[in-house]
């Protein structure tokens, strides 16, 4: 039976899209294991696409997989080659406004209007969220006027924030670092004001039904690519160094950021 890939979350620009979709064609080659590339663009959910029985390769954040049952088997995670994610499977939110604009720093954008991606999302609504609980005070327990959202995408943040329908918006840093190779990229029109504590990345996962030594085939696979002739140019456009192992236990922290702002009844950004 084919499997599905898939790297929308991961599909920033034109030139990643083709860029995954070459990978996962070159994964399908070196693991044995039939892989048909799919689109599920927007404004299709991501719910939907991790609960196919044929699920083969594809992204999967941590904060969603941590609530699935059963859930998706773990495959490997990637290691962004920027200095900046010191060799780590690892992430932050940055928080972007327009580069025209007043807004010179966070402080600056209170009171203003925050925009957010989804619920389930690590980057978009629960990293900043945490960021700006040290902000809150009992005086003030609300730091803008209003919460936009969902806007479900990192690129829908960056047009909310171009077409002033949001005045400070997340960004996951690996989606914007892929958006700003291009120089020609509409992300240039943007500043990062602030970025969030780092917290593990998106993972590629199969489903929980398909046998072992599949599972086994495409990990093997996918944690040996930096080293394969073929691969690597790939993982280079991608700006990857490499895939790791996933550790399980590393996206408790989601979790505890999540407890920590509902308990403080912080239920959305803003």
């Amino acid at each position: 039976m084919s499997l599905i890939a898939n790297a929308r979350m991961y599909a920033a620009t034109a030139d990643a899209a083709a860029a995954w979709d070459a990978f996962f064609a070159w994964l399908s080659r070196a693991s044995g294991v039939e892989l048909q590339v799919i689109s599920h663009g927007f404004p299709r959910p991501m719910a939907e696409l991790w609960q196919r029985d044929d699920l083969g390769c594809v992204f999967m954040c941590g904060r969603p997989w941590r609530r699935a049952e059963p859930k998706p088997v773990p495959l490997a995670a990637p290691v962004p080659a920027p200095l900046a994610y010191k060799g780590r499977p690892r992430y932050w939110t940055r928080l972007a406004v327009r580069r025209d604009g007043p807004i010179q720093s966070l402080a600056d954008s209170f009171g203003g209007r925050f925009g957010y991606t989804i619920e389930e999302s690590q980057s978009g609504f629960n990293a900043p969220r945490f960021h700006l609980l040290a902000w809150r005070t009992p005086e003030r327990p609300r730091l803008y006027r209003e919460s936009v959202g969902p806007l479900h995408t990192p690129r829908a943040v960056v047009k909310a924030l171009l077409a002033d329908e949001i005045d400070i918006g997340p960004l996951d840093s690996y989606a914007l670092d892929l958006m700003l190779q291009d120089p020609a990229d509409p992300a240039h029109g943007l500043r990062v004001v602030a970025d969030t504590e780092p917290a593990p990345l998106p993972f590629l996962v199969a489903s929980p039904r398909i046998d072992a030594d599949t599972a086994h085939a495409l990990r093997a696979a996918l944690l040996a690519s930096a080293d394969d002739d073929a691969a690597r140019p790939l993982l280079d456009r991608l700006l990857l160094e490499r895939f790791v192992p996933v550790e399980a236990s590393a996206y408790d922290l989601l979790e505890d950021w999540d407890a920590q702002a509902l308990r403080a009844g912080y239920v959305e950004p803003g």
